[in-house]
């Protein structure tokens, strides 16, 4: 199993770090910039003793290192900044996606391909148009992540432990998020049960300028703990086949009454990447508000592609 992460930042490097944990397969970490990909490399490399574990990774300037990539995450790009929405990044991060797919397409036709440059889920539909690959091998990150925020919240509110949490969270990954109370359970009990509509409202805002508020308070950079876990939660459940349903940006064919559009709903993900999505019976005012996340992410696509 060869895994390529694109991309040495934060996010990029400690994604390296958690899959090298796991000993998953050969890991290669790539970064157009001098040094930066092999300087995380040895330092990772110099963890192996202390850990007693004998992972394989290597650090390259190189992208065509990710030559036969079974999995390939790309974490390219320019993060953000105070001020900046994930949308801000549009334009400058497609033009450096466009190279990395490219690559892609050539030397890795067979990859599964994760994209967790922002903004997440038109760079999803940008990559999956440049590459040509099939839905179910390239897909975003997204609400994976902002399920995980949306948990968190929700343990500090209730003071439980948030394993006993099982989020919710579809539509973009920025401020055209929906977490789900109705769909989203404590040991069984929908939250919408548990607590006042007032409070859902509350940390339904928090959950969706989680983000931006992490930004806020780093100055410089985005978010990369919570991040990298999210990835590896991915990857995990494609390298041991797990069949486990995760939220992910992924392209939809009327599913949802949603076309051409990549977006974050439950999807099964396996061996073979996306493997079946979920269809959640949504009541009207949810669906409505995935219907206008879905048309806000249309139209800002359009714009890309003009």
């Amino acid at each position: 199993m060869k895994i390529s992460i694109i991309g040495a930042g934060n996010v990029g490097g400690l994604t390296a770090m958690r899959l090298s944990e796991i000993t998953a397969g050969d890991i290669f970490l790539i970064d157009i910039a001098k040094g930066i990909a092999r300087g995380k490399v040895f330092d990772l490399e110099d963890a192996r003793a202390i850990f007693k574990t004998n992972f394989n990774i290597q650090g390259s300037e190189n992208i065509d290192d990710i030559l036969g990539s079974n999995i390939i995450v790309v974490t390219a790009g320019l993060a953000r900044k105070p001020g900046m929405t994930r949308e801000d990044l549009l334009s400058k991060n497609a033009s450096i996606l466009k190279d990395i797919c490219g690559k892609i397409k050539n030397l890795a036709p067979e990859a599964i391909v994760i994209i967790v440059t922002n903004p997440l889920d038109l760079m999803t539909q940008f990559a999956l148009q440049m590459t040509g690959f099939a839905a179910k091998r390239i897909f975003g990150m997204g609400v994976s992540l902002d399920a995980a925020r949306f948990a968190n919240l929700i343990s500090k509110e209730l003071r439980i432990s948030p394993v006993n949490i099982e989020p919710c969270v579809i539509g973009s990954h920025g401020e055209g998020m929906l977490p789900l109370p109705r769909f989203t359970n404590i040991k069984g009990i929908s939250l919408d049960k548990l607590i006042s509509s007032d409070a859902i409202t509350q940390l339904t805002a928090r959950t969706i300028d989680r983000g931006k508020e992490i930004v806020s308070l780093l100055g410089a950079g985005s978010a990369y703990f919570a991040p990298s876990a999210a990835i590896l939660e991915i990857v995990k459940a494609i390298i041991y086949d797990e069949k486990r349903i995760l939220g992910v940006s992924t392209y939809l064919s009327g599913e949802y009454n949603i076309q051409s559009t990549c977006i974050g709903v439950p999807c099964i993900i396996g061996k073979n990447g996306i493997e079946k999505i979920i269809a959640l019976e949504l009541n009207e005012i949810e669906n409505n508000a995935l219907q206008a996340s879905a048309l806000k992410l249309k139209e800002q696509y359009s714009n890309l592609a003009k």
